[in-house]
């Protein structure tokens, strides 16, 4: 797909090799992952889990559709499409501001890695499962998934969207943010047994 000679244009080999050359945090561990084939001519997916002392506390996906002829919708012709999702401790699923406070860790690692976007969209949903039966045993669990999408200004800065969604999926993982700025408040990571 990155032969020039494929028909693979030129904006989009560079950002895919720029997505490539993202460094993110240690804890967060990026690997390829089949690209979708029907949301638009051409697409490069990676997904990526964050982990901290054995643990894995957060996974989730990042995909770069581009379509040559432009999408009304995107308002361009390069897209971003993600996904995040960590588990959290019962009680903060509860908290009505959760929805809102984890739309502005996506809003706000972007403004950090000073990246333009536009036309964003998104939904933040929370669950919680009790187990009951032969599975009572189980202690109670609640996740957070964040979906999202926008339109890069510039596709070359693919590498700087990337490396904020990865920041983004550190921060649902209870991780304290890298930088410097102004104090952030990380989610507390979950402690004990995972499901089985």
């Amino acid at each position: 797909m990155d032969d020039p000679s494929s028909g693979v244009p030129f904006a989009f080999r560079e950002a895919v090799t720029a997505l490539g050359a993202a460094r993110p945090r240690a804890e967060v561990r990026v690997t390829g992952l089949p690209a979708p084939r029907r949301l638009a001519p051409f697409a490069h997916a990676v997904g990526a889990t964050v982990g901290a002392d054995g643990e894995e506390l957060a996974d989730g996906r990042f995909v770069l559709l581009h379509d040559p002829a432009g999408d009304e919708t995107w308002r361009g012709d390069f897209r971003v499409v993600t996904l995040a999702r960590a588990e959290l401790e019962p009680e903060l699923a509860t908290d009505p501001l959760l929805p809102e406070v984890a739309w502005s860790w996506l809003t706000e690692a972007l403004h950090a890695h000073g990246v333009a976007w536009r036309e964003p969209n998104g939904t933040v949903t929370r669950a919680g499962s009790m187990f009951f039966g032969g599975l009572a045993e189980r202690p109670p669990r609640a996740e957070l998934e964040l979906r999202a999408s926008w339109t890069p200004a510039d596709p070359a800065q693919a590498a700087g969207h990337l490396l904020a969604w990865c920041g983004l999926l550190a921060q649902c993982a209870g991780l304290p943010p890298e930088t410097s700025g102004p104090a952030v408040t990380a989610l507390p990571r979950r402690r004990g047994p995972g499901p089985a």
